[in-house]
């Protein structure tokens, strides 16, 4: 029998793809690396979500090549800056 749908998977959910400004990536990974530091059940009250945060922040860590550059400290309060509000 043939498979009608060759990228169907069981148990597979769709995919969510979401872009960011490499501005929003970066400090994103930051606090996702920070969140990740602490232990996670006292934030995040629901382990299914666990499992998401480790695969988006691993995602983005791949994707950023700024968090091995010498001047990552000054490139992240650039971005935050960037991103806050103006008042």
């Amino acid at each position: 029998m043939r498979n009608c749908c060759p990228n169907w998977r069981t148990n597979a959910a769709p995919r969510s793809e979401r872009s960011h400004t490499a501005d929003e990536a970066l400090v994103l990974s930051h606090w996702l690396e920070r969140l990740q530091m602490t232990d996670l059940s006292r934030v995040v009250d629901d382990p299914a979500v666990w499992a998401p945060i480790h695969r988006i922040a691993g995602t983005l860590d791949k994707a950023l090549p700024e968090l091995f550059a010498p001047d990552y400290d000054r490139r992240l309060e650039a971005a935050r800056q960037r991103l806050r509000p103006e008042d």
